[in-house]
């Protein structure tokens, strides 16, 4: 019986999880068509939720998180896969109900597979990892609403985050003026190493008044908080602006009005890096290798063994984590 290591996540009793590392039996994977070894994984806040037993991300125990991986093709029974090929598994099921990438191999149906394109390695396509496709979704909607670079200032919302500092690498180095929100002002200098023009405290961005529109500043924004922070937003977006949003930290629910949309024509577009289009995500991949691709990814991540992965997840749950961690598998 061939074994791999993997964290494996276990439920002890009812509502008590643990996780370790474990030898995992490779034909406990589910029955899929594709098998890669993989060679890379990161760290996002979805993986520490199933991590701790969020039946709401992972339904089942034992479970291997891990929504992001990169590897090579060991076997697929789909002709365009070859034994060898490099390759970048995000999204879809993977890590949530599928076992993920904090496993030194998955096995996916081969829609979920992108070739890992020319521009990158196997260990830059997770130091973006899902977090860099995210923001990726973002700046795609900014630039089909005609958001041009000297169109006006860029909002990033939790920009000491996964997505955040993504989106600030990407947007600095197409040439945007880029101002980061965040709570973590002592990462000042951390934010502007990665693009960010100006920095301000999150609290510029948390208008709890009741009126509908504020003071225009921004003609663009990529919010990752949601709540009343999105709100904000919309309503100091100017006169044909577009933000784009995908997180809930600040709360899953909207309460805003329609003025910015009627009166400023605001667009509000959301980034679903899940189930995005498999052409789309190609495509954001292949200038994620080229035009898009982040300046000083060393800068933006840290590197942790699968061991030493636990008290990673215990950083990001408590709000403690600073950029990209990638994970190492090893052999």
């Amino acid at each position: 019986m061939t074994l791999f290591k993997a964290l494996v996540v276990e439920e002890k009793s009812e509502g008590q999880f643990s996780r370790s590392v474990k030898n995992w039996p490779i034909d406990k994977l589910p029955d899929y068509n594709t098998l890669i070894k993989v060679s890379y994984s990161s760290l996002n806040y979805k993986d520490a939720l199933s991590a701790t037993g969020n039946k709401g991300v992972t339904k089942n125990y034992p479970h291997i998180p891990g929504i992001d991986a990169a590897g090579t093709i060991v076997e697929s029974d789909n002709p365009s896969l070859n034994t060898g090929d490099k390759v970048i598994v995000t999204s879809y099921d993977l890590g949530q109900n599928t076992f993920g990438g904090f496993g030194q191999y998955i096995r996916v149906p081969s829609q979920w597979v992108v070739p890992l394109p020319a521009g990158l390695s196997l260990k830059e396509s997770m130091m973006i990892g899902t977090a860099g496709f995210t923001a990726a979704i973002g700046v795609h909607h900014l630039q089909h609403n005609e958001i041009a670079p000297d169109s006006g200032e860029i909002l990033v919302t939790g920009a000491t985050g996964g997505v955040g500092i993504m989106a600030i690498s990407i947007l600095s180095k197409l040439g945007y003026f880029v101002t980061a929100a965040t709570g973590k002002v002592d990462q000042t200098d951390f934010l502007q190493q990665a693009g960010a023009s100006t920095v301000i405290h999150r609290d510029e961005v948390q208008d709890e008044s009741s009126r509908p529109l504020l003071s225009s500043k921004w003609i663009g924004a990529i919010d990752t908080v949601g709540g009343i922070m999105l709100d904000t937003t919309l309503r100091q977006t100017k006169q044909g602006g577009t933000v784009a949003c995908c997180g809930n930290v600040l709360g899953h629910e909207l309460h805003t009005n329609v003025y910015p949309f009627i009166l400023r024509g605001v667009h509000l577009a959301g980034m679903d890096s899940g189930y995005c289009e498999m052409s789309l995500r190609k495509k954001l991949w292949e200038k994620l290798a080229s035009d898009w691709k982040p300046e000083l990814l060393d800068l933006l991540t840290k590197t942790c063994s699968l061991q030493k992965l636990n008290q990673e997840i215990d950083h990001i749950l408590e709000g403690q984590q600073v950029g990209r961690v990638l994970v190492e598998l090893g052999d």
